[in-house]
């Protein structure tokens, strides 16, 4: 006898679970205008034309496309223990004049050797003066002094010493037959949370060290949870990543169901780690779009500021996207807003904020004599 045991799915929220996909159409749709170096403003939302958000995939991020081709892929990037450590160095700082003052100060990327030597920390220490910082704000890193050092990178250091020097984690990670695998790995060190862990093995898994299906796990962070609770109101039977990975596979339906063009990342359809970070994108937007809704975030705090420098783009060939020889990302330049939609609300929510009154969208014109807080101020994305 066999016994089914059918499973309770999420319950979406009317109108805000629509707005994950709108978003997504809309976000990728902006990307591809500015690919093709149409004028800003690349759409008609007020609120993307305001604030800063991500790509909706993570791999069309700056500082994701930085590592792939100049980190994942760098020519003289070594043996397969040294590529792996250098992934997960650039991951944990996540910033790109750091990483480059590596280079500079070495004469080269870094290696396990000079995790050996202090070599590594020296140059740490002379980018860190020259920079005055280290790290970005990108992800939230464990801050507690694991390591029994005040300053945070040399306890990183010592992280890194303590994975590939003692802990044979790049041999581990070669051994690996899974993504959550490669996961689990590295949540197993100090000051790798799951959600770091889970980033830096998609990090790895870019490269052409692994070859995981980026659908076989997902971690959901702490954005991604926060916009889970604001697109259903029950998950049902569904862990945060079991909802995730039910949107990766119903993302052609729901865009057909809204009529909302996405072509993908150049043939790519949304993968587990785009889905999970547009549950992010989708809190920081409803701030604005949907206020309503109650969050222990109540604002947005990134403005849009226009990247001066221009990027080609370079995914890992293993990817096989169709991707023009000569696409680049031009550099953006300031433009007076144009018309633009806004959302309103048919309807106020409840004290519970569970029952989502459904958002309508009405366009309107933004007088260009408006207050500063109605000026449209160009982002910073790619």
């Amino acid at each position: 006898m066999h016994v089914h045991i059918r499973r309770a799915p999420p319950v979406t929220r009317k109108g805000v679970y629509e707005l994950y996909w709108t978003f997504a159409s809309r976000r990728q749709r902006m990307f591809e205008r500015r690919l093709a170096a149409d004028a800003f403003p690349w759409s008609d939302d007020a609120i993307l034309n305001t604030f800063k958000f991500c790509n909706v995939f993570r791999a069309a991020d700056r500082v994701s496309q930085y590592l792939i081709r100049d980190v994942a892929y760098a020519p003289d990037a070594g043996s397969y223990a040294d590529r792996v450590f250098q992934i997960v160095a650039f991951r944990t700082f996540s910033n790109i004049r750091t990483w480059g003052g590596i280079r500079t100060a070495l004469g080269r990327p870094p290696t396990i050797d000079d995790l050996r030597t202090g070599r590594f920390e020296k140059a740490l220490d002379r980018v860190k003066a020259v920079n005055s910082g280290l790290y970005t704000g990108a992800f939230i890193l464990c801050a507690n002094k694991a390591y029994g050092f005040d300053e945070k990178h040399r306890n990183h250091v010592a992280l890194f010493q303590h994975m590939f020097i003692r802990g044979g984690l790049a041999e581990t990670i070669r051994g690996a037959n899974s993504l959550e695998s490669v996961v689990r790995a590295l949540q197993g060190f100090p000051l790798m949370g799951p959600f770091m862990a889970y980033q830096t093995a998609v990090d790895l898994n870019y490269s052409d060290l692994l070859g995981f299906d980026e659908n076989d796990y997902t971690q959901a962070g702490p954005g991604a949870l926060r916009g889970l609770r604001k697109a259903f109101t029950s998950l049902g039977d569904y862990s945060p990543s079991d909802a995730i990975l039910w949107m990766v596979e119903r993302q052609q339906e729901e865009f057909h169901r809204l009529s909302l063009p996405f072509g993908g990342l150049f043939g790519r359809k949304l993968h587990a780690i785009d889905c999970q970070g547009l549950f992010c994108e989708l809190d920081k937007y409803c701030r604005e779009a949907v206020p309503e809704l109650a969050s222990n975030r109540s604002r947005i705090k990134a403005r849009f500021a226009a990247s001066p420098d221009p990027i080609a783009l370079f995914f890992p060939p293993k990817w096989n996207l169709g991707l023009p020889s000569n696409a680049s990302v031009p550099a953006a330049a300031r433009h007076p807003a144009s018309k633009q939609f806004a959302f309103d609300l048919d309807e106020a929510f409840p004290d519970d904020g569970n029952n989502r009154a459904e958002a309508r969208i009405t366009r309107h014109r933004r007088s260009s004599g408006g207050s500063a807080d109605e000026r449209v101020v160009t982002p910073h994305f790619i």
